[in-house]
Formats: C-alpha cells, structure tokens, sequence
C-alpha cells in the first residue's frame, strides 16, 4: 500500500507525497486531524482515491511505530 507514498527530492521539497501528485501526506494527515472526513476529502479531491487516504494514515503510522530505546 505505501508504493502509493513516494518521495521525490524535485517534488514539495522531498516531503512524502501520494504518487503522481502533489498533495503532500502531511496534507491529508492535517485535513484528517482537522476533524475532516475521508468522504469529504474524496468530495473535494476527485482525484484522490480512499485507497490513497488510506496509503497515508498507514505511511503515518509506520513513520511513528519505531522502537524506542531507553538508556538503562
């Protein structure tokens, strides 16, 4: 699902975006914390798939899943 999600040094400064667009996924992550629903987005974005919204929240959650280590 994350191929959805690329980053492209040439594309809204290297930040991740869904693939062949320029909408960052901070953007939808923004929109989705903003208490916007992902029907909306599709509402307002025609171009966006939920596949794609979903491309994000699961980009979102492996970027914040890591192991954390703490010094003894």
């Amino acid at each position: 699902m994350t191929q959805r999600i690329v980053i492209d040094p040439e594309v809204c400064g290297g930040r991740p975006i869904i693939a062949g667009m320029r909408i960052r996924v901070s953007d939808i992550l923004d929109a989705l914390a903003s208490g916007d629903g992902i029907d909306e987005l599709l509402a307002d974005f025609p171009y966006l798939s939920r596949e794609d919204i979903n491309a994000c929240l699961v980009y979102a959650a492996r970027a914040v899943g890591h192991p954390v280590v703490q010094v003894a």
